[in-house]
């Protein structure tokens, strides 16, 4: 039996962990003729089928799956020897596609990338911001950032920043003439700038209990429903209603007096993003490094 092409075997492992010719295509960078040519050769060499096709879908057969599992970690590591003895001769480069929400984006992402773009000129960064869950393998993104409790098991996660929590805030304006609420149930009494998800599902408003730490979740009514937490701390600084949103982003809203804390006892733990990577596909040397920049950055200003 002779022994397989290398780059042969880089496509098998993109088409194991993709299961689809089109999705490994997209990773690649090549057509899905020329994934499923190259995987027609493999085959050939080694003299055994390692793919069962349909037309709609790409399984193992049980040959294919011994070599994803025995010979996977070996070329993982041999890629990453390669990749390495490559940054040695030459600066980081290339392109580095992320998918991000977009409050991640403005909290915590855009000062680290400041910081990497000057460690690492050469490498473009394309930054996709949703704030719906997508498929970054299906779409060819190299990464992705979601809320640490969100992540698919099967990704590998770096975690990026500290903790974010979520809380009510109102300009004085609207807060003048009434007692401000006690409770969360009593916020049905007043106008709250609702958040609504790309599924189509309304933000419910989460608390913790004083004393009990108990859960609490509402569902607020309001004037103006929003699909940006930006856009609701704009219309709660213009006095239009309450908004729930990062304690961060309302920080100089509230150290000018602009904005003021509503329910600060009942405000719940917050939780925090992460980047997150398929963990059997060869992370770039761009994918990489970030990743080391995450690393070496102070976690409180990342």
């Amino acid at each position: 039996m002779a022994e397989p092409d290398f780059q042969l075997l880089r496509i098998f492992f993109a088409v194991a962990e993709a299961r689809s010719y089109r999705r490994a295509a997209l990773t690649l960078g090549l057509s899905p003729s020329a994934v499923s040519q190259a995987m027609r050769r493999l085959e050939a060499q080694l003299g055994i089928a390692l793919l069962n096709r349909s037309t709609r879908s790409v399984a193992l057969t049980a040959a294919g799956q011994r070599l994803l599992d025995e010979a996977g970690p070996a070329l993982q590591s041999l890629s990453q020897t390669f990749a390495g003895l490559g940054e040695l001769r030459a600066e980081v480069s290339g392109a580095l596609r992320l998918s991000v929400p977009r409050s991640a984006a403005r909290l915590c992402l855009m000062p680290l990338l400041a910081r990497f773009n000057k460690q690492h000129p050469q490498v473009q960064v394309e930054l996709s911001t949703q704030d719906g869950l997508v498929d970054i393998v299906e779409l060819g993104f190299d990464a992705g950032v979601r809320f640490t409790e969100r992540l698919p098991a099967d990704m590998v996660a770096l975690p990026l920043g500290p903790a974010q929590r979520f809380i009510v805030v109102g300009s004085p304006e609207l807060l003048q003439h009434r007692e401000a609420p006690q409770q969360p149930a009593a916020l049905s009494a007043w106008p709250c700038i609702r958040q609504r998800f790309a599924s189509g599902a309304l933000f419910r408003w989460a608390f913790a209990e004083p004393g009990s730490g108990q859960a609490v979740e509402i569902e607020v009514s309001g004037p103006l429903t929003v699909d940006d937490q930006s856009v609701a701390l704009t219309a709660a600084l213009d006095g239009l209603g309450l908004a729930y949103v990062y304690e961060t982003a309302a920080q100089e809203g509230l150290r000018s007096g602009r904005l003021q804390q509503v329910l600060p006892e009942w405000t719940a733990p917050g939780t925090g993003f992460a980047l997150y990577y398929p963990g059997r596909r060869q992370a770039s040397p761009a994918l990489r490094a970030l990743i080391t920049c995450i690393q070496s950055a102070p976690q409180s200003s990342v």
